[in-house]
């Protein structure tokens, strides 16, 4: 195991660096000047030009990613135009914040998801299974941020039990939570749903059955397990959009998580925690992958990295 994943993060190395060399020239073909938006539109032709010898703008763009790529490999992600700070702790102490919101998110989304989808499967064909399909594919396509001003105003609004602003606190995180779980809800309990129908059809189910094993035994012990692979890569998908920053509900519920942030840089044109956002979310992505194909071998004994 430690071999597979080592080799898996050795080759996750090209993905990285291709990562960094297109978002770096990327974040550059964006319009707008950093050093005109950072002294504003009034300044003289001779501050601007100051403010970009400052942030090293003067320099052409093979210098200037030679020094940021120098950089990075010392660990520096270079400094913020906006808040004249390494990027690294600006981006850090959002990541907190989106890092609550998401693991809140994805597991209420899980755990009501999984189970939603198990009765669904088990009364297939009845009005549960009718409520339950409906309900999901109404939450996987209500979009984020209707449903959000919709729990404000309800909510925030009307009742006055939630504060209209998201925040890291246990009332604050409630509506973005909840927001954000709903889609992931859905689509987390069709895929079970699907999933433990088809292992229902399998043959060792039918063996299971055939041996007298009580029906509980078998759906817990042989059908679940073994339905919860593909759901567990859904999961780890949903759990890597929802880390790279959810920018539509933290911008609904003026949420300063990692979404937020990337909106506030992409207009300041900040380019060095645009560039630092774009990293992580890449980086993100490959160790949740790694992390589900690891789970992958714990949850069925048959699956070997060896």
């Amino acid at each position: 195991m430690t071999t597979y994943v080592l080799k898996r993060l050795v080759q996750a190395i090209p993905t990285l660096l291709g990562v960094v060399v297109l978002v770096f020239f990327f974040v550059r073909a964006l319009p707008g000047d950093p050093a005109r938006l950072y002294v504003g539109t009034d300044a003289d032709l001779a501050t601007v030009e100051a403010a970009r010898e400052q942030f090293g703008l003067d320099r052409s763009l093979p210098e200037q990613f030679v020094f940021y790529a120098r950089g990075l490999a010392q660990g520096n992600l270079g400094q913020s135009f906006r808040a004249r700070r390494p990027a690294a702790e600006v981006i850090a102490r959002h990541f907190r914040a989106t890092l609550v919101l998401a693991s809140i998110a994805i597991s209420a989304a899980t755990v009501l998801g999984v189970l939603l989808g198990v009765a669904a499967a088990l009364r297939r064909g009845s009005l549960v299974d009718l409520a339950i399909t409906s309900t999901s594919i109404l939450g996987i396509s209500t979009p984020s941020f209707f449903l959000g001003i919709l729990f404000i105003y309800l909510f925030a609004v009307e009742l006055r039990w939630l504060p209209v602003a998201g925040s890291v606190s246990p009332r604050g995180l409630v509506m973005p939570a909840a927001t954000l779980a709903a889609a992931g809800l859905g689509t987390i309990a069709r895929f079970a749903r699907s999933s433990l129908l088809e292992t229902f059809g399998n043959d060792y189910i039918r063996t299971a059955h055939a041996k007298g094993l009580a029906p509980r035994r078998v759906i817990g012990k042989h059908a679940i397990r073994n339905a919860l692979i593909p759901v567990l890569t859904i999961i780890g998908l949903q759990f890597g959009f929802l880390l790279s920053g959810t920018v539509i509900v933290e911008t609904v519920f003026n949420f300063h998580g990692l979404g937020w942030l990337l909106i506030q840089s992409i207009e300041a044109r900040d380019y060095p925690v645009i560039q630092g956002l774009l990293l992580v979310f890449s980086v993100q992505f490959v160790l949740i992958n790694l992390i589900v194909d690891v789970l992958y071998a714990f949850i069925d004994p048959r699956i070997s990295y060896a």
